[in-house]
């Protein structure tokens, strides 16, 4: 996997490796998506439209199992993560999955939705 900067950050001394646009594989998108975890940080990321730190997640799990999730979708391309201080921001990698799986974010995000009205739940 090739060190990638994430867009639009400035080094700081520290960096995150990314995979590049044309390294991020299909399945690997799926198997981060298809964690509760994980689809909670992607939806709160695509409903805000902006960068977050990692402490406004308040996930139901460990720090380090949070920090995981986080990896995971680092990793596979799903969002990006940069220093700002000494706090973490992610960001949804929305064009870079639009681009290469059209409307794949769209769906998984109206599928989540429509899943929780139907429970009832709403977070």
């Amino acid at each position: 996997m090739q060190t990638h900067s994430a867009p639009g950050t400035q080094p700081t001394g520290r960096s995150l490796e990314h995979p590049r646009r044309a390294d991020i594989r299909l399945e690997d998108v799926l198997h981060a998506l298809s964690d509760p975890m994980r689809l909670r940080v992607v939806r709160t990321l695509a409903e805000e439209d902006c960068d977050l730190s990692c402490s406004v997640f308040d996930l139901p799990v460990s720090k380090s199992t949070t920090t995981h999730h986080f990896r995971v979708l680092r990793e596979c391309g799903v969002i990006h993560q940069n220093y700002r201080g000494t706090a973490k921001m992610n960001g949804l990698r929305r064009a870079d999955l639009d681009a290469l799986f059209p409307g794949l974010l769209d769906s998984v995000l109206t599928a989540i939705t429509l899943q929780d009205d139907r429970a009832g739940d709403h977070g």
